[in-house]
């Protein structure tokens, strides 16, 4: 009789070192990004193990000589189960291709895939219902662009970008990360854009949902210098792809444009899977960043100085709209006489 049971990894050591121990013979890495984790055990031997983050289904493993016990159904409808416990009932699947039909079975459908994993997806709504949005939003050109941020806040850098790319694009599909592990909530983000944008007519703003730069997609871009650059490439070609094949077609996109990035390893490591994924088919245009008062712009440089009260250095560095809201914000919050 096999026991099925949840594993506390952040406080049971033991725990921690048995199941790390199976996903490695499994040719799996220990994932630091876990809030639920569920084992199946055989008397005291842990056989078969599955987590979640947030809606993503991730770290799945069962021992080799059990392979053949049903086990994976059997972690998979217990991560179902506290899915929609929480009421969720949408979530993502990293896996290995070779493991994509039995997945099908349970009812998750493909999303993209790469020489390394492919991404799935089950429920509603799905990636179909956003491309569908995104073809709404469709404008006809001769040449379309695409810009993906974070805008975290956005900056006059982030500016710069998007000017020098609306004056060389017919139009340009500006996306903003719809991730709420953000500073300023992806509401407030995606508005200072429309704000920041909103003198130039061919840029159309639109939220990536969990299918651009996401916890789904390319989780690594929100750990930073925390994860291993080996990982961080496999995310990085998951996620160029899933735009390649899917994204800039829909759209017609002939070129996307991305900021030089002289700080962080994993920003870079993504531009350069872009540029590998990408080939021939996408044009990667990469632009050199603005400077001022001295140092290159950068949103990190304007939450620091948030978080200080400097807003004659904000000043400098974000447009007026971005300036009004963090001045807005820090009033709300007490942060400045009033």
């Amino acid at each position: 009789m096999y026991t099925t049971k949840r594993l506390w990894l952040e406080c049971d050591r033991d725990a921690y070192t048995t199941w790390a121990k199976l996903l490695e013979v499994s040719d799996l890495s220990p994932d630091e990004q876990i809030d639920y984790t569920v084992g199946i055990y055989d008397g005291d031997r842990l056989i078969a193990t599955g987590s979640l983050f947030l809606n993503i289904i991730k770290c799945v493993a069962v021992a080799k000589d059990y392979q053949n016990k049903n086990l994976l159904t059997e972690i998979i409808k217990a991560l179902f189960g506290k899915l929609e416990e929480d009421g969720i009932f949408h979530s993502f699947l990293y896996t290995k291709a070779q493991s994509t039909p039995f997945f099908k079975y349970l009812g998750f459908s493909e999303i993209a895939r790469t020489n390394h994993l492919v991404l799935m997806e089950q429920g509603l709504p799905d990636f179909a219902d956003y491309l569908a949005n995104l073809k709404k939003a469709k404008r006809s050109s001769n040449h379309a662009a695409g810009i993906v941020m974070k805008a975290d806040p956005f900056t006059k850098g982030h500016l710069h970008l998007v000017e020098t790319a609306a004056k060389e694009s017919d139009v340009i599909y500006l996306f903003v990360i719809s991730e709420e592990n953000t500073e300023f909530p992806a509401a407030d983000r995606i508005k200072l854009v429309k704000e920041g944008t909103a003198h130039l007519p061919n840029v159309v703003v639109l939220p990536t949902n969990s299918y651009i730069v996401s916890q789904a997609t390319f989780p690594s871009y929100f750990l930073k210098n925390r994860v291993k650059e080996y990982i961080a490439r496999v995310q990085a070609e998951l996620d160029a792809t899933v735009f390649k094949e899917n994204i800039a077609p829909l759209l017609s996109i002939q070129t996307r444009y991305v900021g030089e990035e002289p700080f962080s390893r994993v920003t870079e490591i993504y531009n350069m899977g872009m540029q590998e994924i990408f080939a021939n088919s996408i044009k990667l245009q990469i632009i050199p960043r603005i400077a001022a008062s001295g140092s290159i712009i950068s949103a990190s440089r304007v939450r620091h100085a948030f978080k200080k009260n400097d807003f004659d250095t904000i000043k400098e560095m974000v447009p007026e709209t971005t300036f009004t809201y963090l001045l807005n914000k820090a009033q709300h919050k007490l942060l400045l006489p009033v």
